[in-house]
């Protein structure tokens, strides 16, 4: 009888331990990608808080149409509202996010396609300091992005095997979505010269 109850014993030692490391492996995976979706909205406000400085520089140096710069506003505005609960994302949720952020990003390439047509705008300092900080941002959102997108993986990937899997749904750890490319992004775009 006593060596029964050592089995019992140890057996439930055993498996508390088993179920006490897959939970904290998944709740350290879920607090990563936590981490990365973080840093994910702090390049993207960085990109946000810069926009009026480069609206105001543009405004004082050049005469706009003013249609451009409310598509950057209202854009912006757009971006800044969509908020994400990243214990709670869908890839829904995700999808309405990079809709606005790449609507964001069209509307302000748009200004500074129109810049290429005020040469002093372009030799302004305050200008040209803004102009590389948001080339900086993109980048760093390029990044953070894909740091995201790593740290998805590995969470989806630990919460998809076993023994995990079944603690995942136990407790209810669900999937991550991945960001995605833009529509079309896998076509190289056409370059043609005009030699006349």
């Amino acid at each position: 009888m006593k060596k029964f109850l050592w089995i019992a014993v140890v057996a439930l030692v055993l498996s508390f331990t088993q179920t006490s490391c897959n939970y904290n492996a998944l709740v350290t995976s879920e607090e990563e990608v936590n981490a990365a979706w973080s840093q994910v909205e702090n390049v993207y406000q960085r990109r946000a808080d810069l926009i009026p400085q480069l609206v105001n520089t543009v405004k004082g140096a050049a005469n706009f149409e003013k249609s451009t710069f409310e598509a950057v506003t209202n854009a912006r505005a757009a971006a800044s509202s969509v908020k994400i609960d990243p214990s709670n994302m869908s890839a829904e949720d995700l999808a309405k996010f990079q809709e606005a952020q790449d609507q964001l990003g069209s509307s302000l390439s748009r200004l500074l396609v129109t810049v290429e047509n005020y040469p002093e705008l372009k030799a302004n300092q305050n200008f040209m300091d803004l102009q590389a900080q948001l080339e900086g941002t993109e980048n760093r959102i390029a990044v953070e992005r894909k740091n995201f997108n790593e740290a998805a993986q590995k969470y989806n990937t630990d919460r998809r095997r076993f023994p995990r899997i079944l603690f995942a749904k136990l407790y209810g750890f669900k999937e991550r979505p991945y960001f995605k490319a833009a529509e079309g992004a896998e076509q190289a775009p056409t370059v043609e010269f005009d030699f006349d």
